[in-house]
């Protein structure tokens, strides 16, 4: 089951590379999706520090795993108004996609929290963070923010 679980996030993970270091770079970023994307990233991480948590899967708590999953799902789609000017067509058809494995990759989460898989858990969560942390760093105040001031 962890193999599973492992998977789902590798291709969630591998699908991501591509949009952030193919499409994003390619066309940059403006400051709505500069600061939409780490907001992304932190309401996926927040089930995951959830199930962190609260080790217990029974009733409320499973109750609060589900909203902030929803919550997730639904933030991710908030930017879709920016992408329908910004975006080529197969960009669109990525995060169409990556809207489509969110949910699954959240239903693995629940699976390692059902499962006390912590370990992995763990992994996932830091991999995230610190992928939160870059997108932060690089497109607000590194390499990314200069193109994009540039242009």
């Amino acid at each position: 089951m962890q193999i599973l679980i492992v998977g789902l996030w590798l291709l969630q993970g591998s699908l991501m590379f591509v949009d952030e270091f193919k499409f994003h770079r390619e066309r940059g970023l403006k400051k709505w999706e500069r600061l939409g994307h780490p907001i992304d990233s932190l309401f996926f991480l927040i089930p995951f520090l959830y199930t962190m948590t609260y080790i217990d899967t029974q009733s409320q708590n499973l109750y609060s795993f589900i909203g902030l999953c929803g919550l997730s799902c639904l933030t991710v789609t908030k930017d879709e108004f920016i992408h329908a000017e910004e975006c080529a067509a197969s960009e669109h058809w990525l995060h169409s996609v990556l809207f489509i494995i969110h949910p699954v990759a959240l239903f693995g989460l629940w699976l390692a929290w059902k499962n006390n898989f912590q370990s992995i858990i763990q992994v996932q969560s830091t991999i995230i963070f610190l992928f939160m942390l870059y997108q932060i760093i690089y497109w607000n105040f590194g390499v990314g923010a200069q193109n994009e001031a540039e242009s």
